[in-house]
């Protein structure tokens, strides 16, 4: 592997790790209370510190396959979350999510960055580096 596609890989590790610091701090110091969309977005985004940790350890992208399949769910767990919040029609399917409806605003920078939104772009990092090193693999 050479060094821009390891660079690539490191990228997309450490985007998982930032996404999964972040979600910890939200929980753990902050003391939000995540709601049920919020816990799958978790169970997609922590494993794939593992997954590209060890991909990177290995120097070999093929090792991170499940990665993209998770990313791509990610991305769509998030994107119906975000629009759970953010769409006024779609408002009331956050009521039904559990203890803590997922409706719910804790955080929002520049009135649209909410904590599904952060989530959401790490996704589509995370999906987009996996794709352009798959690309770049098939090439050699």
């Amino acid at each position: 592997m050479d060094k821009k596609k390891e660079t690539l890989l490191f990228i997309a590790w450490a985007q998982s790790l930032v996404a999964m610091l972040g979600s910890l701090f939200y929980s753990e110091v902050q003391g939000y209370i995540p709601c049920e969309l919020c816990w799958y977005q978790r169970i997609l985004m922590y494993p794939l510190v593992l997954i590209y940790g060890y991909a990177l350890y290995k120097k070999d992208i093929r090792y991170a396959f499940p990665g993209l399949i998770m990313s791509g769910i990610g991305i769509g767990v998030s994107t119906y979350h975000y629009l759970i919040q953010q769409v006024p029609s779609m408002s009331s399917a956050g009521d039904a999510c559990g203890l803590v409806p997922c409706n719910g605003i804790y955080v929002e920078f520049l009135g649209f960055i909410t904590i599904p939104f952060q989530a959401l772009i790490a996704f589509i990092v995370i999906f987009v580096i996996h794709l352009v090193l798959i690309v770049q693999q098939r090439r050699v």
